[in-house]
């Protein structure tokens, strides 16, 4: 039996009450479905300044960032739901990944992503769906070596598809869920059956 895939997962917006949170949730659910076993981070938990290497020299690397980087090793994959903030990823997101890929101690620029396989989506009560802040995020995580499913998300007008933290669109509730159950599938395939993993 192969083991099962543990999954990071990660809401790029810091309010309440965020909508990107909520479509998360609704993935998480499918990759459970999938027998992954799913972390939840909650970026507010581990606040960080904004990333300046003259911070490190001066005084040593962050703890929450050396803690992130921990949990980072600890998983296989990432499912990450970004709000789209001027047509890119909110900063606390960006910081978030500027300071886990840094080196720190034994630990190289990247060592906690490369290899890794990762899900995304977005969600906005636009018309577009947040969807310009995707290719960002797959820019950033490719260049890390991440492997980022191609099968991405765009959730618009989502404010209309909630009825509190319930989705009441079914064929929306299947995609997100679908997704899921993609990135836990794939990981179980490639890093737990001995496949060599490659980028699409």
């Amino acid at each position: 039996m192969s083991k099962r895939p543990k999954i990071l997962a990660v809401a790029g917006s810091l309010r309440k009450g965020s909508y990107n949170r909520k479509v998360l949730n609704v993935a998480i659910e499918g990759a459970k479905r999938a027998d992954a076993d799913v972390t939840l981070l909650d970026l507010r938990e581990y606040p960080l300044p904004l990333y300046n290497a003259d911070l490190v020299a001066e005084f040593g690397f962050p703890d929450n960032a050396t803690k992130l980087q921990q949990i980072l090793l600890e998983h296989d994959g990432l499912l990450i739901a970004s709000p789209e903030y001027n047509a890119s990823l909110p900063g606390g997101l960006k910081n978030f990944i500027d300071w886990t890929s840094r080196a720190n101690g034994q630990l190289k620029v990247g060592d906690c992503y490369r290899g890794k396989w990762a899900g995304i989506m977005t969600a906005s009560p636009g018309s577009f769906g947040g969807i310009r802040c995707l290719a960002h995020l797959r820019d950033i995580l490719s260049i890390l070596l991440v492997h980022v499913l191609p099968f991405e998300i765009a959730v618009a007008k989502v404010d209309a598809l909630f009825e509190g933290d319930e989705i009441k669109d079914l064929n929306m509730k299947q995609m997100l869920e679908s997704l899921g159950e993609m990135l836990a599938s794939t990981i179980r395939k490639h890093l737990h059956e001995g496949i060599e993993a490659k980028p699409f």
